[in-house]
């Protein structure tokens, strides 16, 4: 089984634009393996960050050294950018004084590659977001039906593409994967002073997923103090690990502001966090997971076709509520998440008739209709 990424066209139509190529996301998302299957057939530079001789060579190379380790290559990839101190200065004079040159680069940790990279890279790159398999991904593969048949199975053990592909060993891969590559490279490339602190957060945002996220609250749970709780909040969603929702408010007096909601980008990852994989028909928070598989997977979907979407979570103080809300341009979409397909939904009226929309409600019978393109 080999899965196409969606990414794969739109990054080989930038190839020799003149401007570097940046492909960023979790660790083991098949970021290089993306990357060579574009280089598949053709001449390149292979650097990798996490060879330390790599490093040494690239941290301040002049145009010089830059010459001679580039020699005769039109292509350059460097995997794990972040890895490698002034990179960002290191790739400006690679795409200023190598023209010919086409750059590419991935990392995995937006903290890093931001402070690394923005600046001096400014107007001389394209950036792309490469996340797990996407639903659309896994149906193209498998087909629709098979899909279909394998949902709850991934609902339980998440979309990396190792996981998927390990068959019978896929709780020792996701448990690898949470416990390796993700959880301990936050913690050696993010300065974090207090591991211990830093899971029991994890555990504690992984059990609130569909949850308003109270800081003060979470402070007081883990004897920290609100400032600690924001920042390390910060390096797990540099880190894609999570991502948050803002509460969305207009024009309503009793609209919720200034709260969140956070997700995992990955639900086997959140379940692996809290040892718990069983199968939804055992759990009570199969509801959550839901919610949580289709935003992040809506969150691909997106990305992929580039569809500008502001998103956020509606809540009133009278506890009203709608999971998603999608902006742009000034019109808004309304969507509500239900396992049950059987579950009803209580009228929004008030937020349908401010905001002139609808709510739509998704569940199993139609959330294909949600993620996959209209044909």
């Amino acid at each position: 089984m080999e899965f196409r990424r969606h990414l794969q066209a739109q990054l080989e139509s930038k190839l020799f634009k003149k401007k570097a190529i940046i492909l960023v996301g979790p660790r083991q998302v098949g970021k290089t393996t993306l990357v060579r299957k574009i280089l598949t057939g053709r001449d390149f530079l292979f650097l990798d960050g996490d060879d330390s001789n790599v490093r040494e060579q690239l941290a301040s190379a002049s145009t010089g050294t830059l010459r001679r380790i580039i020699g005769r290559h039109k292509i350059v990839f460097i995997d794990e950018l972040e890895r490698i101190e002034n990179i960002g200065l290191t790739m400006k004079i690679i795409t200023d004084q190598f023209p010919e040159v086409q750059l590419i680069a991935s990392g995995s940790s937006a903290l890093e590659i931001h402070q690394s990279i923005q600046e001096p890279l400014t107007g001389r790159k394209w950036e792309y977001f490469l996340y797990p398999i996407s639903w659309q991904e896994f149906v193209e593969e498998l087909g629709l039906i098979e899909a279909e048949a394998q949902l709850e199975h991934r609902i339980v053990y998440g979309m990396y593409p190792e996981v998927i592909l390990s068959g019978t060993e896929e709780r020792e891969v996701i448990d690898l994967l949470s416990q390796s590559y993700l959880f301990k490279d936050v913690l050696a490339y993010t300065g974090v002073r207090k591991p211990d602190v830093l899971y029991k957060l994890l555990q504690a945002l992984a059990l609130q997923i569909g949850s308003e996220v109270s800081y003060n609250e979470l402070s007081q749970l883990l004897g920290i103090d609100k400032n600690t709780v924001n920042k390390y909040i910060d390096v797990l969603e540099k880190s894609f690990i999570i991502f948050q929702l803002s509460s969305f408010s207009r024009n309503l007096r009793n609209e919720i502001k200034n709260s969140k909601k956070i997700y995992f980008y990955d639900t086997g990852i959140r379940n692996a966090i809290i040892n718990n994989f069983n199968s939804l028909d055992l759990r009570t928070d199969k509801g959550a997971l839901w919610e949580n598989f289709l935003i992040s997977e809506r969150k691909k979907y997106n990305s992929y076709h580039r569809q500008y979407y502001n998103q956020y979570f509606w809540r009133t103080t009278s506890q009203k509520e709608i999971d998603l809300i999608e902006e742009k341009n000034g019109e808004i979409w309304a969507y509500e998440f239900k396992w049950g397909t059987k579950e009803k939904l209580k009228t929004k009226k008030e937020f349908e008739e401010v905001y002139s929309t609808k709510t739509v409600i998704v569940d199993r019978s139609n959330y294909q209709d949600f993620l996959l393109p209209q044909t």
